[in-house]
Formats: C-alpha cells, structure tokens, sequence
C-alpha cells in the first residue's frame, strides 16, 4: 500500500504548495476538505502521517472549520500550520486572540528546544514567513513551547507524550529558508516515510494498475500536443499497447505546422493514433462569433462533435481516457468549491456522459512539474514535455473578434517568428508562456513610398509557476526590436507589433 500523508484543507492559499514540498521529499500526499476525517468511510489505513493547513478564517468565529479530529489525534503524527496550529491549541485549553501586531511577511524564529525532533538541523534565527491576524495567547497545559519569534511568543509546540505538532508559521513557502527542512523532520523522521514516491515508481506503479484496470479494453484518447495527454497517452501505451486509440484534431487554430509536427512526434513514439482535419467544420461555426466565451463553448461542441463520430468508428471502445491532473481534481472537491468564473475550455470534459464510457485519468494524482518530470522518465521528446502551456481553445482567444482563415494566417506567421526567435536567442526556457495576439485595430504605417493601413499584433511573455500569477516577461530590448522589424518585414497585413507589459493580476495571461 502507498505511503501518504494527508493534508486536510482548511482554505488557505497556501495548501496546494505544502502538498509540492512534501512531494519534493519523494513522499506521496493527498490534499482532502477538513470535512474528510467527519465521513464515516474515513479511515486511517495507509497513512502516515497528517497536516492541518492553514486558513482565511478566525478559529474565534463560530462558524469557522471545526471538525471532530478524534480519528486523528494521538493515533498519527499530527501538524498543525498555522490556523492549524492555533486550531489545536484552542481545542485542546488553549487560548487564541486578536493579535496586537499583524505579523505579516519575514521573521526570524528563536530556538528553545534547538535538539526537538521537529526542529533537527535548523538554525537559531532562521527566517519564516507570518500571515495570521490572530495569535495564540497561551497553549493547553500539557503542551511544550519550543519557538518564538520577536513578536510571536508561540511559533512552535508540540504536545509531550505526544506526536502532535502546531507551528505558527508557513514552511511551504519559499521565504521560509528552512521550512523544507521542517517539512522533512515531521513526514520523514516523525512519520517514518521511505522517500520511495519517484517517477520511476510511478510509471511503475500506474502502468500495473492499467494493465489490472483495463486488461483487454480498448481505450479512446483525445491528444493535443501537451505534455499532459501526451504523458498520459504514454503511460497507456505502456499498459495497452495498441488497444489505445488516440485521436488528434486540427481545428484550425494550432500554432503554424503543429499538426504535422506533433502527428509526426507520436507516430515516432509508437503511439496509434490518428490525425483529423476538421478546419473547415471549425471555421464554418465560428463564422462571424465575436464574443470570447460563445467562441469558446462553440469551438468544445464541435471538438466533442468530431471526436464522437471518430471515437464510434472503433468498435467495442470501453474506455475514455483524459488527462486530467490533480490541480483540476482539488479544484473539484475544494473547501471553497469549484472557481465561480471558470472560463470554458476545449477539453472532452463532456464526452462521458454522451459516450456512455468508463473514465481512466492516470495523471489525476500529479502536479505539472511532475507530469514532466514522468514523461521524461518514458523518454517523450523535448519538444513536446517542454512545450509552453498552450490554450485549448487555441489561436481562437488570441484573435479578437471574428474568426476567419486569413486571420489565422497571419496569426500563425507571427507567432512562429515569435517562438522561433526565443529558442534561438535561449530565452524560450526562461518563459513560462509566450504568443501572439491579433488585435481588432488598424494602425497608418509607412513601407517606402507608401502610405499603410494594416494590423496590429501584440506579443506577450510572462514567467510564472503555475499560472495562478504571472509576471510579464523582461525581454531584452534588442530582442524585441529585432522580432518586431522582422515581423513587419516578412507578414503580409501588419504594419505595428507592441509589447504587453501587464501582470496577472490584474491582467490575466490570454487577453480572452
């Protein structure tokens, strides 16, 4: 049985990154609402040990998270981070209060107990990083105070006879210079993990449990040239073999020579799959579509539209297989419940229900850095497990306004000029995500004698980890010079490129 630690979420900003630490650890863990351990199917089996997360609540509000942790407590270790620590403290004698100084940002912790388990390695006066309005004035009785900070009197404590832990700080976050050590001491030291979580487990692990789940099945995948279907459609040909079925759409919206490219890609991994030219279809329904969303929505029915009748022309498929990762899983049974404005998106979210087809998602327990880090271990090309993020919907949200060929032309040149230059210049790795935009105004130019009324285009590159926030990206000047003089030089129909500089947020990454 798996290792894991569970991580009860309790709302906090925060949680999805203390689950990444523990991972860095080589230890599996699994982000659930605070709700869980009050179910009664909960059981400890499996686990190893648990961490509390912390929150935007006050434990002084009586509607706060409060959950009954008898399961838990005094039966695995136990952290509490933050609200979780002022949590325990409160519940068990304590007492928490409106703090007197916010303690926001850096601190430096000092060391009471330096040889405590928890605090093993680290030093006197290391850095934390504070974000609570309240503070836990006094802990229960038989509690053991083991650090402070200049304005925190309880950072750390640990109840005696016990192996429960609360800590006022965040060590998940990167300001916390040794928070991963902490992080090791509890799941490592305290728990007792192996460190045995790797990629190479994983395919290992994944691959059997296909081979159990699916056995002779046929399997229908639908592929997009990213890292995750392509991870995932791996991960299946190594369990199925030829009864996986992939299908690649071109929607006409792809960047220029992506189908080809990417098709070529797969055929040379050995994956079955086959290649449809659905342009026209495309383009026909989005005839004359301005508004982003209705873009959107039509471009996911028509997807949904062409891959059932393919997906039928297969006899006796069982199976659908999605790429979905485990983001979009917490997202889904978060504390907070799903994102109120989530933007529709061009995926086979709605195929099951149409399709009447058992769904496998063998990527749904992963992040993104460690979706790449598996596909590097089934040896996929570079050019696909490091692709930048690309939107479903495709070229679609980068045109404003209406869809026409010509426009994804031009669209499709810039962009490929863009790219290109950034690979030959090595600044492709140091952007999270780049493109184009063609933007619904015509600018006066001058070309020789002649007087110009053409395109604008924007470019536009950020850095960022996960996409939630994103900062435009500092290209050299010369750089951009040199791409824009070549664009206007070399695509029919623009006469201006201009550089966005906005950040996420307030500005989101695509302008659509």
């Amino acid at each position: 049985m798996q290792e894991t630690i569970l991580i009860l979420d309790f709302g906090s900003q925060y949680t999805q990154l203390i689950a990444r630490r523990v991972r860095e650890l080589n230890v599996y863990c699994e982000i659930h609402p605070f709700t869980a351990v009050q179910s009664p199917k909960f059981n400890v089996k499996g686990l190893k040990g648990v961490i509390l997360s912390g929150s935007p609540f006050s434990v002084r509000d009586k509607s706060s998270p409060n959950p009954d942790l008898t399961k838990i407590k005094g039966k695995l270790p136990l952290l509490g981070v933050c609200y979780g620590a002022q949590l325990l403290a409160q519940r068990f004698g304590g007492e928490v209060k409106p703090s007197n100084n916010r303690e926001y940002g850096r601190a430096h912790l000092s060391l009471l107990e330096k040889k405590h388990e928890l605090l093993k390695g680290m030093n006197d006066n290391s850095q934390v990083w504070m974000s609570h309005a309240d503070t836990i004035a006094s802990i229960p009785k038989n509690f053991q105070l083991i650090a402070s900070t200049s304005d925190v009197k309880v950072a750390a404590f640990y109840l005696k006879g016990e192996s429960t832990y609360g800590i006022q700080f965040h060590p998940e976050v990167y300001h916390s210079t040794e928070g991963l050590k902490l992080l090791k001491n509890f799941v490592v030291d305290i728990c007792g993990c192996s460190q045995d979580w790797t990629p190479e487990s994983f395919v290992e692990s994944t691959v059997a449990d296909l081979k159990k789940k699916i056995g002779k099945d046929k399997v229908v995948l639908g592929l997009s040239g990213g890292v995750d279907s392509s991870v995932a459609a791996m991960l299946l040909h190594k369990a199925i073999g030829k009864n996986l079925y992939c299908i690649f759409v071109d929607n006409g919206l792809l960047r220029k020579n992506e189908f080809e490219g990417v098709l070529h890609s797969y055929q040379d991994m050995g994956l079955n799959v086959k290649g449809v030219d659905s342009r026209k279809r495309f383009y026909k329904e989005l005839k004359g579509v301005t508004d982003p969303e209705k873009k959107r929505k039509a471009i996911g029915r028509v997807f949904i539209e062409v891959f059932d009748e393919e997906a039928h022309k297969i006899k006796d498929v069982k199976w659908l297989a999605q790429g979905t990762i485990y983001p979009d899983v917490i997202e889904s049974v978060s504390v907070k419940g799903p994102s109120a404005t989530i933007k529709s998106h061009h995926n086979v979210g709605g195929l099951p229900a149409k399709m009447k087809l058992k769904v496998v998602e063998p990527l749904n327990t992963l992040f993104k850095d460690e979706v790449r880090r598996v596909g590097k271990r089934l040896h996929i090309p570079e050019n696909i497990l490091n692709r930048h993020p690309f939107p479903g919907p495709g070229l679609a949200i980068r045109i404003l306004g209406d869809i026409t060929a010509e426009k994804v032309r031009i669209l499709q040149e810039v962009d490929s000029i863009f790219i290109e230059n950034l690979r030959k210049a090595d600044l492709y790795k140091d952007v999270w995500q780049a493109g184009a935009i063609f933007l619904p105004v015509q600018s006066v130019g001058v070309m020789g004698d002649e007087r110009t009324y053409e395109n604008a285009v924007a470019l536009r590159a950020v850095t960022s980890t996960d996409g939630m926030t994103a900062d435009w990206c500092h290209l050299p000047y010369e750089f951009l010079g040199k791409v824009s003089n070549e664009i206007i030089n070399k695509v029919k129909g623009i006469n201006r490129v201009v550089y966005d500089i906005s950040s996420k947020p307030p500005a989101t990454i695509e302008w659509e």
